[in-house]
């Protein structure tokens, strides 16, 4: 029955999978359907109710095309719902009868029951069958005539180009034709082209001329007819024109074009500025004096009349600016001198300056007494005068003319830079004739400053426009000028140190005002290089200003290291006044430099000296960054310097009264701690009279420092003092002895009631500075019960919080538990047992 089973399964397998197999294994499924045939036959009889069947008879019918379709499907997607994986298994494998075998055993196995399954499997596979088929027969009837279809384009496409090509032949020997005969009209048309366009050049040209002379009858008439303002008019508009024929190459019309302008502004100017010349009269200008020295007889006033001529006047010469600029050439300064480029002044303004200029030019040129060399003075102050005399005129008479022309120009600014441009052209005539004088030079330099802050401060000269700062940076003047700032600096560094006043304050008797108790001869330093950043903080550039900070480093290291110098002529007496005076200088010059390193504009010179070292690679990466980041200053080397001779000075000197301390403290470090009384044997607790010595030369050594340093080094002094002498307590008295119940109580006696109120009026608890010895006190008064079981918690606990914690309990934080257990030590009023 079993032998039965499978012979009959085996004969079913080829017919259920040759649905979704090739046709080139069609020799192995007939070869496997013949053994199964074979083997169902032989094999033994058939069971009742079952039928055999003919192995491939649904292959048979399939025809050689449908085998070709199934071909090609098969190589494109083969899809199985039942057994996809062991189809595409057996598929790639190439092994047919393994697969069959492999499906069988998956869809029916030893169990008969399961060949229920068999007509759902067969109806599976013949939807497949069919769905593959219709795609195959569809991608079969698609394929060609995409291919006849491709193949009609190409041609289409080749008998096309065929046809353009003939074109082109035919149209490019056309072409040479019609070129070969049009060449000689081509010729002809070029030259009548070319002569046309010169005839509109001559025609514009002409037109050029013609509209010159246009312009220029308009004004004759507008002058023949004393119409001033239409003729002023009409020569900006032949102004305008000059300007657009700039780029012309047109010489001869440029050159009749400028004559002309030339012509008519000389001839308008000359009628405008007299009568302008006349109003001014009237109003009797210029202002020689003062307006509080005039009064109303001396100066009368001027009807409305004159006023309105002169708004008239001015507004007509006003219209002549655009030719003045392009027929006058300013008067400018060499090079050298670097003025920052301005326009023109203004034409009534400048016929204004007219009489000023004159009278400068008659004083202060030529062979005139008021021409002195040594007295810059004289013209300073009258250029001052001057600008200060006119200055509510033009407020109020001539600013509002411009603003009714809608002028962007200010009145008082123009009058005044046609001034200061006076100067200017005096001061580089005169300066080549004192550089190598130096009393002249820094005369003339001083009063050159002092003349730029009352045009700066007083009468609101802008600093960009051109002015004395720019002469004095010229190069051979700048460089004059440092030597000489170095020179007398110097000069005044010297004389200030052997000043007898030089190390006493001269604040002294004025305590608010004494503060930093700072010597005569540092407070002068420090002036004279305030001054000095004064002097030159109006330059104009920033690489001079830097030039300027570099003089003030050196002056002040120059100053550090004869500070350094008497110092140390006065090291033996590192108490005495003079050694004191200069620990106060060196710290107010310290103080001052960081305050200048926050102000403004020495934070922008820091920025400007950053600029440069970059560009120079003058500093590494990181100094560079500190500079940009404002973590430091350009003041910061000096400050350095300062800093390190402070604390040098500092510490010789709070040695000194250690040392003087100590020696005091001799008879108090061989105390007989072990038999002075306990406190309950005396009536009244005393300072030990060994302690007496110590405790005088310690208050008489702080009353001293106190007087004669500075708070802010006092502080630091007593500080570092006590530090020392915290220590010295500690290891050099409490631990080199051995104390009774009455030593410990008179130690800190001595201590709590005698030594720590020397410095409360310094701090308000003086025995946290006395870490030390204020909790080595608390260890060796301990009451023995106490002490007893601090002993047994530090020997038990050596090292652990809990150990930790009962220190902190008792008040000790600083002293180790090792430390304490020594003092415990130290002590000798124990119980007999506990001994």
């Amino acid at each position: 029955m079993r032998r039965g089973s499978r012979g009959g399964s085996e004969v079913q397998s080829p017919r259920l999978s040759c649905c979704f197999i090739s046709g080139q294994d069609r020799t192995s499924q007939a070869t496997l359907a013949a053994h199964g045939a074979d083997k169902s036959d032989g094999g033994g009889m058939l069971s009742q109710g079952e039928i055999p069947e003919a192995p491939a008879a649904p292959c048979c019918l399939e025809n050689g095309e449908q085998r070709n379709n199934k071909e090609e499907k098969s190589d494109i997607n083969i899809t199985d719902p039942v057994g996809n994986e062991l189809v595409s298994k057996g598929i790639d494998n190439g092994d047919l009868a393994s697969y069959v075998s492999a499906f069988i055993e998956k869809e029916v196995g030893n169990d008969l029951k399961s060949l229920k399954k068999l007509d759902k499997v067969i109806e599976q596979m013949t939807e497949n069958k069919m769905h593959l088929e219709e795609q195959v027969l569809r991608i079969s009837s698609e394929i060609p005539k995409r291919i006849q279809s491709a193949l009609k384009n190409a041609e289409e496409s080749k008998q096309l180009l065929n046809q353009f090509l003939e074109q082109e032949t035919h149209l490019f020997s056309s072409i040479n034709s019609h070129l070969q005969t049009a060449e000689p009209w081509m010729d002809n048309l070029g030259a009548m082209i070319n002569q046309i366009e010169e005839i509109e050049r001559h025609l514009a040209y002409l037109k050029w001329i013609s509209q010159i002379e246009e312009l220029s009858d308009n004004i004759q008439q507008y002058l023949m007819t004393n119409n001033v303002p239409e003729a002023a008019s009409t020569l900006v508009s032949m102004a305008e024109l000059d300007i657009k024929l700039q780029e012309s190459s047109c010489t001869h019309l440029l050159s009749f074009m400028r004559a002309t302008v030339k012509f008519w502004h000389k001839i308008l100017k000359d009628k405008l500025t007299s009568d302008f010349e006349e109003v001014l009269t009237q109003l009797h200008w210029p202002f020689i004096t003062s307006p509080q020295s005039q009064t109303g007889l001396s100066r009368p006033v001027s009807s409305p009349e004159i006023y309105n001529n002169l708004e008239t006047l001015f507004c007509q010469l006003l219209k002549l600016q655009t030719s003045d600029e392009l027929l006058t050439e300013p008067k400018q300064l060499p090079e050298k001198y670097s003025l920052p480029a301005s326009s023109s002044i203004i034409l009534p303004i400048q016929i204004m300056l007219t009489p000023l200029q004159k009278r400068f030019k008659y004083h202060f040129r030529g062979n005139r007494q008021t021409n002195i060399i040594s007295k810059p003075e004289w013209y300073l102050a009258q250029v001052l005068m001057w600008i200060g005399n006119h200055n509510h005129f033009l407020d109020e008479k001539i600013q509002p003319i411009l603003d009714k022309t809608n002028s962007l120009a200010n009145a008082r600014l123009e009058f005044s830079r046609g001034l200061v441009m006076l100067v200017l052209e005096k001061l580089a005539a005169d300066i080549p004739c004192l550089l190598y004088d130096d009393s002249l030079f820094c005369h003339l330099v001083d009063e050159v400053l002092l003349f730029e802050r009352e045009l700066h401060s007083v009468h609101g000269y802008p600093s960009t426009f051109a002015n004395c700062m720019h002469i004095l940076s010229e190069e051979t003047c700048f460089q004059r000028w440092l030597t000489v700032e170095r020179k007398f600096a110097l000069q005044k560094m010297d004389s200030m140190l052997s000043s007898e006043a030089a190390w006493v304050s001269q604040y002294k008797d004025i305590a608010d005002v004494d503060e930093m108790k700072v010597p005569d001869c540092a407070e002068t330093f420090m002036t004279l290089l305030l001054v000095m950043t004064d002097r030159y903080k109006n330059l104009p550039t920033a690489s001079r200003k830097l030039q300027f900070l570099e003089l003030q480093k050196d002056l002040v290291d120059d100053f550090r290291i004869r500070l350094t110098q008497v110092m140390k002529e006065e090291t033996r007496a590192s108490l005495g006044f003079r050694y004191c005076a200069i620990l106060n200088a060196v710290n107010y010059i310290s103080t001052v430099l960081a305050d200048w390193a926050d102000n403004v504009f020495f934070l922008q010179l820091q920025q400007a000296a950053l600029e440069v070292f970059a560009e120079n690679n003058t500093l590494s990466k990181l100094q560079l960054g500190q500079l940009a980041s404002m973590e430091s200053s350009v003041f910061d080397d000096m400050i350095n310097l300062l800093e390190r001779l402070k604390h040098d000075m500092l510490t010789r000197q709070v040695d000194h009264v250690f040392k003087e301390v100590k020696d005091a403290a001799k008879l108090y470090k061989k105390e007989r701690w072990l038999s002075l009384p306990s406190q309950s044997e005396q009536a009244v607790m005393s300072l030990s009279s060994s302690a007496c010595p110590l405790l005088l030369t310690l208050r008489d050594r702080l009353l001293l420092l106190e007087q004669q340093l500075c708070f802010s080094l006092f502080k630091i002094s007593w500080q570092m003092l006590v530090e020392k002498l915290d220590i010295y307590i500690y290891q050099e008295i409490i631990l080199a002895n051995h104390f009774n119940e009455g030593g410990a109580a008179q130690l800190h006696f001595d201590m709590t009631r005698n030594l720590f109120p020397l410095f409360s009026h310094y701090c308000k608890r003086p025995e946290n500075y006395f870490k030390h010895v204020k909790e080595a006190c608390i260890v060796l008064n301990l009451n023995i019960g106490s002490a007893l079981l601090l002993q047994d918690v530090l020997q038990s606990a050596s090292g652990q919080p809990s150990a930790t914690a009962a220190l902190n309990e008792m008040g000790i934080y600083k002293l180790a538990s090792q430390d304490v257990e020594i003092l415990l030590n130290l002590r000798t009023h124990w119980p007999s047992t506990g001994r």
